[in-house]
């Protein structure tokens, strides 16, 4: 197994963006499988009113696939925001712990890494979205439907911050032997309403 313990710069930054957001409800869109580009520019549209957030520039001759569901946007704070018409999160590559090429007697060293790292990552998101709504973690034996049915499906801790228009979710990946899980890490998203 290797990791990378990089410091949480990025992430508080991110954080800080998504903080900032005081209304979803403008940023989510129909709950659909429609994809392309009048899917792309309507949702361009509104997260530019909602947040400020820049799209990424169509390059000359550049067209939107009639595949895509989703767009990039920069911060003003630098950060890049990937936005579906139900879920944002950030793109911070270079921030927090992360364990890769995990191999099957790899888990404990995994689950202990993660456990170790976890109380940095909620304190940051604390900083930026107050005390959450729900933390929990897999010790308890309820914790798959603590929160709500299955959400603790495939995570080791879970907390969450409720908005108008979204949930925040913080989480750890739940790493496993079998399916051989190949990579854990702290992670968050926006799960629009």
């Amino acid at each position: 197994m290797k990791t990378q313990d990089r410091p949480l710069d990025e992430d508080d930054l991110a954080m800080a963006d998504l903080g900032d957001v005081s209304d979803w409800t403008a940023v989510a869109g129909p709950d659909s499988d429609e994809t392309g580009e009048a899917v792309v520019r309507a949702l361009v549209q509104r997260v530019m009113a909602a947040t400020g957030w820049q799209p990424w520039p169509l390059e000359p001759g550049e067209t939107i696939d009639e595949v895509a569901a989703s767009w990039g946007f920069t911060t003003r704070r630098g950060t890049t925001m990937v936005v579906f018409d139900g879920l944002t999160f950030s793109d911070c590559r270079n921030s927090g712990w992360s364990a890769y090429q995990i191999g099957p007697d790899d888990i404990a060293q995994a689950e202990a890494g993660l456990d170790a790292h976890w109380p940095d990552h909620l304190a940051l998101a604390v900083k930026h979205w107050g005390e959450p709504d729900y933390v929990g973690d897999e010790s308890s034996p309820t914790f798959l439907d603590e929160w709500a049915p299955g959400a603790g499906t495939d995570r080791r801790h879970l907390a969450v911050w409720l908005r108008p228009g979204a949930q925040f979710h913080l989480f750890s990946n739940k790493p496993t032997k079998d399916p051989l899980t190949p990579a854990v890490g702290v992670n968050y998203a926006v799960y629009l309403d």
